[in-house]
């Protein structure tokens, strides 16, 4: 018998395409292993809470295989993140509670 695949195919000759969501293929050349190592020493430290630095290491992560044609390239909306505002919320801190209360006077 013949090889896998349909009659008379060849072997392959087209270029590879990132696959929609879901799979995509490992980062064999350690492109995105920087932030990758740094999201998972976060989630580790915050015990697997969603904190807003892992967020946004996450986000730094996803932006990398993108980047570098390691996924499809998708709004970072449908991945889960929210737009922002003008002001980048990773170094604008929301004021807390306590801040907004004696402001008033």
């Amino acid at each position: 018998m013949s090889s896998f695949g349909s009659p008379g195919s060849g072997p392959y000759t087209g270029k590879p395409t990132p696959p929609q969501r879901g799979s995509f293929p490992l980062d064999h050349d350690g492109e995105c292993k920087d932030v990758m190592t740094r999201y998972l020493s976060c989630i580790k430290r915050v015990k697997g809470m969603n904190d807003e630095e892992c967020r946004g290491l996450a986000k730094s992560y996803l932006g990398c295989r993108m980047d570098r044609n390691l996924m499809a390239k998708d709004d970072f909306k449908n991945l889960g993140f929210q737009e922002q505002s003008n002001t980048d919320a990773s170094t604008a801190p929301a004021p807390r509670k306590e801040d907004t209360k004696g402001s008033q006077s």
